[in-house]
Formats: C-alpha cells, structure tokens, sequence
C-alpha cells in the first residue's frame, strides 16, 4: 500500500482527480443550492465572462449578474454597480478572465451537447445558465488541479527521486489549501493558476541547461498565461529575465534576445486581458479594484503567514515543511533553488500587500496555491534525505494529510450551517483543537438520530 504512489504516481494522481470529480459531481446534487446556482462568490465574475462571450458575443454583463444573482439584483448598495456603465458604456468586472478562456473547451462542449440534444426533441434551456453549462466550469476547474499535481511531480523528479517527488506531491496537495480549491471550490481561479504556474516551472526546470531564444520564449509565455489567470502571477516574469541577466551568454546581445523574447511572448499570452481591459475600462493596463487595492508600503507579513485569519503555515503547516526545504535546493541546485526561493518571497511580498490581505472567505491562504510547484520542490528537497525511508515519507504525508482533513471537516460544517457543533477556525480553540472534536460530535448526533 506504502508502495503504490511511487510504483504508479500518474496512476495516483490520476486517480484522486477521477475521486475530486466524483465527489465535486456529488456535491452538486446532495448539496444543491435552491436558486441552482453553482459558480459562486469570485468565481461568478469569471463565468459570467465566459457566457457572454459566447451566447451574446459581447463583454457586457448585466444581463448575466441579474439572471445570476436573481432577484432584488442591482437594486441594494452591494449589487448597485451591476446597472452602472462607465465611460466606456460596460460595468465593471473585478476577475481575470484567464479561467474563462481555461474553461471554455468544456463549456462549449456542453453547449454543442444541449444543441444536439435538444434537436433530438429534449428541453434544456441552450442559454448559457443552466446547471449543467455551470457544471462544466467545475470540472475543468478539477481536471486543472488535477494536471497541475502531475506537473508540478514532474518537475520534482526531473531533480530527486520519484519517491521523494510523488510523496512530495501528495502531502502538498491534499495538506494544503489546494486541496480545497481542487474539489470544494474549484470554480475559484487558483485550479487553473495550480496549472499554468507548475507549468511553467517544469519548463524551466527541464530547460535549465538551455540558454536559446526559444526556451525564453517559451517560459515567457507561461508566465503570460500564468498571469492571465491571476494577475499577481506576472512575477513570474522576472524568473527568466533574472535568468537571462545572470547567464550572460551571447554578451550583451543574447541577454537582450533573450529577455526580449520572454517579455514579447508573455505580452501576447497575456493579450486577452488587455483587450478585455482595453474594452471595459479604456486601458490595456490597469488595476480594476483601484489603487488602494495595494498597500505596497505596509505590507502584512508576519500576519499572512500566522494569523488565525487564513495565515499560511496556521492553517496548513505542511508549508513550514515545504519551505525550510527551500534552503538545501539552493544548496543542491541553485539555478532552480535561488529563482523558485525568490519567486515565493515576491509572491509573498505582494500577498501581504494586498488590502485584504486575509483572501476574504478562504479556505487558509488561498492566494499561495499559485505557488504550488514550488512548495513541492521544496518538500521534495526533504523528502529526499528520506528516500531510503517510505515508511517515514508516508507517516509524515499521512500526519499532515489527516491534519488538514480534519480542518476542511470542521470547517464545511460550519459553512453548511451547523455552528452549534463547528465553530470558525480561529482563536486557539477554533483552529487547533476543534478539528478533533467535529468529528466526535457529527458521529454522536448521527447515531442518536
């Protein structure tokens, strides 16, 4: 049994996507909304795009927020905005669009699927709302997550053993905030930057011994698609760049050719948001929740990492692991350990700037998913010293694994309602304790039903 994620870690993985999917599916009818609404919270922003570029050919949203959000929409001071044009004649959308365009392979195929259907004599509404359209949003969302483990395990083997990087994989994944947003929520935008992001590092990774234009060209378009999917993964650029200053080779011209191959290709990845932004807003360029969005200069950086407030190592302290595993990749491979430690230092940095920085209703610190690939180098890295020990890796997986379980447990019970046996992970009791006690208490109220 300890055997089996080493002997077949696609298997594996594959295997808990096709888990995730089913469970994802289920919940959609054991757990179904009244109003049918699936895609929720931020992940509406990202839909309703999808949606109007396809049924209306158009990028103006009104008629999907007021259909979505149903009625009384636009009618109180938190949906006002919906009715609101700007200059520009559309109404604000906060959201990449980069998920949109992830999603939409699905999408229409649910959509050519519903016309076929419907030719054949059945009923459902082609119209771009129905549960099933919303559905396929899901899914994708799942199989993203799913591809971006196997990614992000690639690129870990591609520098330890396969034991070391499959295990790795795991306690990241399913003892971190990734698992959340790759079964509970993964309409939310951090399944597909999982993707694109572990993408890009196992580009780089299998490239590092390269130094031609095209492997820039390469990576600076991931780090365009990256961004397309959540704009604060634009920091990605700067790892080729950084990587094109210090190879040196070519002179001043290769650095040049290089650099400008990176920055060109990840301009026109990024391309859609552009036109998306140039459309809404006037710009090609912008900030849509404004400039006080950012609060550069008074980051929270000791409190988005360790508050009871979705701190990263407070509610998945698998991460602690991960990154104390980023000194020794220094140490065995600098080329990859320097730009992956700086690249979570910015994303940090920016994480914490944010004015939110907490991530409003989370599941721990969301905004960290993007750096997935590079926590699990850097559990790889530990894992490494244990790979003569797979009892100890799977201990140590397992521990984690059940800790972050026990949370998710706690923490859905409380967002479906029953306060009274989960409170909110927070305080000392909330967060470290009442994990063991959830269970117990939804064992002893189902058997006394």
């Amino acid at each position: 049994m300890i055997a089996l994620p080493e002997r077949a870690p696609g298997s594996m993985i594959a295997a808990l996507t096709l888990l995730f999917a089913c469970a994802y599916g289920a919940s959609l009818v054991w757990l179904a909304k009244p109003d049918g609404r699936i895609v929720l919270g931020d992940a509406l922003h990202h839909y309703v795009q999808l949606r109007s570029a396809v049924f209306d050919h158009d990028l103006k949203f009104t008629n999907e927020y007021l259909q979505l959000y149903g009625p009384g929409a636009g009618q109180d001071p938190e949906t006002e905005w919906i009715v609101k044009t700007n200059a520009t004649g559309h109404i604000r959308n906060l959201m990449p669009v980069g998920p949109a365009l992830l999603w939409s392979p699905l999408f229409l195929l649910v959509t050519g699927g519903v016309w076929i259907a419907d030719a054949l004599g059945a009923s459902y509404p082609l119209d771009g709302y129905g549960r099933l359209f919303q559905a396929s949003a899901g899914f994708s969302g799942v199989l993203a997550a799913g591809l971006g483990a196997w990614l992000a395990y690639l690129a870990a083997a591609a520098l330890v053993s396969g034991r070391a990087a499959i295990w790795a994989t795991l306690a990241v994944w399913l003892a971190s905030s990734a698992l959340y947003y790759s079964v509970i929520s993964p309409t939310y935008s951090h399944a597909a930057s999982m993707l694109v992001v572990s993408g890009f590092w196992l580009a780089f990774v299998r490239t590092r011994d390269r130094q031609d234009v095209r492997r820039y060209a390469l990576l600076g378009a991931l780090a365009g698609a990256a961004a397309l999917m959540r704009w604060q993964d634009a920091i990605l650029i700067g790892v080729p760049i950084w990587e094109a200053l210090r190879a040196r080779a070519g002179g001043i011209a290769g650095i040049v050719a290089r650099a400008t191959a990176a920055v060109a290709a990840a301009a026109i990845t990024f391309a859609p948001q552009s036109i998306v932004w140039q459309r809404l807003y006037g710009h090609p360029l912008t900030i849509p929740q404004g400039a006080s969005f950012m609060k550069w200069g008074s980051p929270a950086l000791w409190q988005v990492l360790v508050s009871d407030n979705h701190g990263l190592f407070s509610w998945t302290p698998v991460l602690l692991l991960a990154v104390a595993g980023l000194a020794p990749l220094v140490r065995v491979d600098r080329r990859i350990g320097v730009p992956a430690a700086a690249f979570l230092i910015a994303s940090w940095y920016v994480n914490a700037s944010v004015a939110d920085w907490w991530g409003g209703e989370a599941f721990g610190g969301r905004r960290f998913v993007g750096c997935f690939p590079v926590f699990v180098l850097g559990a790889a890295t530990i894992f490494e010293r244990w790979k003569d020990h797979p009892r100890r890796l799977a201990g140590v997986t397992f521990a984690f694994v059940a800790l972050t379980g026990l949370l998710l447990v706690q923490y859905q019970t409380f967002m479906h309602g029953l306060r009274a046996v989960a409170p909110y992970p927070n305080g000392f009791y909330g967060l470290y304790v009442a994990r063991f006690v959830v269970p117990v208490e939804l064992a002893r109220r189902w058997l006394q039903r």
